[in-house]
């Protein structure tokens, strides 16, 4: 059951959670409490072993507008600025002793996640809003989506963990790009430079299609490989290498792997258990 105030819906059937920015009357724009929302979301499913795969997406005409006008124009107002250095901003950049902050979280709690995390995304993704959907594993959006990294528009730089997530995305020069001009991207824009993986007319359709298909797989496995890319992608050879035959090691021979081979063999769906 959904309740319409939560700033942040999740509906689970079937191990895929259905996750929604629900501050639709506001582009699902990030005041304090819509941080605090999507963290809580995304930390409330880390523990979940019947989880195999999350979709996130905007309620409304969009994903998400990125940080909330009044907090700009707390930050434009020169009386306040002296005291923006205080409440709002201190604990935004507060990270109750992570590596991350708490502005960086709401875009890393996913990558964290162990499952797929797939963002379908329509209307818009600007600023905050693309660094979230970056955190995601796979981006699935509108072809009329409109993308930005849109900080430079407010004299600032993007900070919500954009240097750990479109490092794995685009080139240098196109990065630096997107941050110095704040270009508004098409989602068939998007996806030619790599920023989004699938274009479809229902994102969000095409999304829960494909975490339906991941949850059919053994959850050990796609655990692992998640973990495995997670890992070794910035990883030197020996840590990459070592990683893949541990993980293989740990899955071979385990009921859901054998479980996997049988259904094959019988041609039938298979049925796995939880992870441990």
């Amino acid at each position: 059951p959904i309740m319409q105030e939560q700033l942040v819906t999740i509906d689970i059937n079937d191990g895929v959670a259905d996750v929604r920015l629900n501050r639709p009357e506001k582009y699902n724009a990030l005041s304090q409490s819509m941080f605090k929302a999507i963290i809580d979301a995304g930390e409330q499913l880390r523990d979940d072993k019947s989880l195999r795969a999350v979709v996130l997406s905007g309620n409304g005409r969009g994903f998400c507008a990125g940080l909330d006008m009044d907090s700009f124009a707390k930050m434009g107002d020169s009386d306040k600025a002296a005291t923006h250095g205080g409440s709002e901003t201190k604990s935004l950049l507060d990270t109750d002793g992570r590596v991350e902050n708490f502005a960086q979280r709401p875009a890393l709690v996913w990558k964290y996640l162990q499952v797929p995390v797939i963002a379908a995304l329509h209307g818009v993704a600007y600023g905050g809003g693309a660094q979230i959907a970056l955190g995601a594993d796979i981006r699935i959006a509108a072809p009329d989506l409109k993308m930005s990294v849109m900080e430079i528009k407010w004299g600032l730089v993007p900070d919500m963990s954009i240097t750990q997530t479109l490092r794995d995305l685009l080139p240098m020069d196109v990065a630096k790009q997107l941050a110095f001009t704040g270009q508004v991207l098409s989602g068939n824009e998007a996806q030619k430079l790599g920023l989004v993986t699938q274009v479809a007319e229902d994102p969000h359709a095409q999304a829960m299609s494909m975490a339906r298909e991941i949850a059919g797989k053994s959850p050990d496995a796609i655990r692992a490989a998640k973990q495995l890319f997670e890992t070794a992608w910035h990883a030197d050879a020996k840590t990459g290498l070592e990683l893949e035959a541990e993980l293989q090691a740990g899955l071979i021979g385990t009921a859901n792997q054998r479980e996997a081979i049988a259904a094959n063999f019988a041609k039938r769906a298979p049925e796995f258990n939880d992870p441990e």
